[in-house]
């Protein structure tokens, strides 16, 4: 059965854990030179597949015992609250532009950017221990879908603005912050 509240919280550890990611910034640059529907497709579409695989992999970890199980999701959290916290910025993406500007020229471009950037990435392998976490996968999928999709959304309709208020760093500070508690909180299910 559908957990609202496992789509609610996945979809805020994520959002929260994508929005200093470069890809937005990505998504920024492209949607400033192209339809931004366009892009937003072409990025959309990657992020779904992401999703899809990360669910996929948190699926099968959910056949480990279920102390192991808690253990290894909890030490992921907590590495990748570390990872960003450590993590640098390194300012804009830089993206190659399409000379055709039709709608499959600039959604395959946003597609290759996110499918190649988000490969093996920090918020793919939350998603796929949130999955192995709450076993609900389409409830996992759906919340992290659409916070994937909301910070493409931001990142191509105006990340700038939301930038100059709020702070990358207390962003990203944040998104550690909420990982490292779910880590902990995995490590102490593991251990009672």
């Amino acid at each position: 059965m559908f957990s609202f509240t496992v789509a609610a919280i996945v979809f805020g550890v994520v959002f929260l854990a994508e929005l200093p990611d470069k890809t937005a910034l990505a998504g920024l640059v492209l949607g400033a030179r192209f339809r931004a529907s366009y892009v937003f497709a072409g990025v959309a579409a990657a992020f779904a597949v992401h999703v899809a695989l990360a669910v996929a992999a948190g699926s099968v970890l959910t056949l480990l015992p279920a102390r192991l199980l808690a253990a290894v999701t909890g030490l992921l959290f907590l590495g990748g609250a570390t990872l960003l916290l450590l993590k640098k910025d390194d300012g804009e993406e830089h993206v190659r532009e399409p000379a055709d500007q039709s709608f499959w020229k600039v959604a395959g471009s946003g597609f290759t950017l996110i499918m190649v950037a988000e490969f093996g990435d920090l918020t793919q392998i939350m998603t796929a221990n949130l999955a192995a976490r709450y076993e609900d996968p389409v409830a996992v999928g759906v919340g992290a879908a659409l916070a994937l999709w909301s910070v493409a959304a931001l990142g191509i309709l105006g990340g700038r603005a939301l930038m100059r208020r709020v702070p990358l760093r207390l962003i990203t500070r944040i998104a550690a912050a909420v990982m490292a508690t779910l880590g902990l909180w995995s490590l102490y299910e593991a251990i009672a």
